[in-house]
């Protein structure tokens, strides 16, 4: 069986994609030091997959014990995930956000050197693109100036995965440009679980709903968008967390030294008010909300192209926004405050 190491494993993604790559023949193997996530999600796991989930307790930056981990467990590929993400804290906290996601994924090549490891699919935004000249965002638009310390890091990291592979006598790589990921598995046993206040759109949103906050506030309505707020592609997590599956199976048939960089998204663009009226119309649930000022390191509009994802392996997304949504919902109305 492929044994596939998954950095963050008990995150959002990384949960989801843990969950695709159990049911596609791969064996995964968490590491997550749960500074970011719940013990909880390794039992909803093990429990939709009706089988024991491998999990070690730590950071992605012990390399003594992760060498311990490689060798017994037998790991042949790397799905990175275990990184801050929050543009706002980005901002907050620059220093805590370059030392994990940067310098910590620097040390992580190093120590792969002495490893078995030979394919490494690195979680990586679309904010590496900053606001984009043209829409829709191909993987050949430039890289603008990025508009928060968080995505400095995804650029820096981007830069960081493709020389080392362009170096390497063994790696394969591929850097995934995730849009925005939204939405929960439908049998509702794992899902986005936020610690503290929601810094994403929808876990706000859904809570909102649930009636864990007073109102949704709208960052902003004044952007020259048509109706003034700003616009995304989302991503239902289940299509994105499939696209790691398709990477990495990708990655297998090619010669080392191969690096590519893919968009996972899409292809549409929604505005934050087709969010809120789209899970109201879906839901039944009427939002309370207020318009507020526009955030720090906000972009006006960015969506994907996704051609690439489907000529090289055959991605492309299955589920709509409306799914998304009604699967947020659904995992929302399992959570307890």
């Amino acid at each position: 069986m492929k044994t596939v190491l998954v950095t963050g494993g008990a995150g959002f993604i990384g949960s989801h994609t843990v969950v695709e790559l159990a049911e596609s023949g791969y064996k995964p193997v968490i590491i997550d030091d749960f500074s970011n996530s719940k013990r909880s999600v390794i039992k909803a796991l093990e429990r939709l997959l009706g089988q024991k989930v491998t999990c070690y307790e730590q950071n992605y930056q012990d390399t003594h014990r992760l060498k311990e981990v490689i060798a017994k467990e037998g790991i042949e590929s790397i799905i990175h995930f275990a990184a801050f993400k929050s543009v706002g804290e980005s901002a907050k906290k620059p220093l805590q956000y370059y030392a994990n996601n940067v310098a910590g994924l620097i040390e992580l090549f190093i120590f792969l050197n002495s490893t078995p490891i030979n394919s490494f699919v690195f979680s990586s935004s679309c904010t590496v693109y900053g606001e984009p000249d043209e829409l829709p965002v191909t993987e050949e638009s430039p890289l603008k100036q990025a508009t928060s310390p968080y995505a400095k890091t995804k650029q820096m990291g981007e830069a960081i995965v493709e020389d080392v592979t362009n170096g390497s006598e063994k790696l394969r790589c591929m850097s995934l440009r995730y849009f925005n990921p939204i939405g929960a598995h439908p049998s509702a046993l794992i899902g986005e679980l936020p610690l503290g206040k929601p810094n994403n759109l929808v876990p706000f949103l859904t809570q909102t709903a649930a009636g864990w906050h007073k109102e949704l506030t709208v960052y902003g309505d004044d952007y020259p968008t048509p109706d003034g707020s700003p616009i995304r592609d989302y991503i239902h997590v289940v299509d994105l967390a499939k696209a790691h599956v398709k990477a990495l199976d990708y990655l297998k048939n090619k010669e080392a030294g191969f690096y590519d960089k893919v968009n996972v998204g899409t292809g549409n663009g929604n505005s934050v008010f087709d969010v809120l009226h789209t899970f109201e119309k879906v839901t039944g649930v009427q939002l309370p909300y207020k318009v507020g000022s526009r955030r720090e390191g906000d972009l006006m509009s960015t969506y994907a192209s996704t051609k690439k994802a489907h000529e090289l392996f055959g991605w492309s997304n299955e589920r709509s926004l409306e799914d998304a949504l009604l699967d947020a919902w659904r995992w929302q109305k399992t959570l307890h405050r």
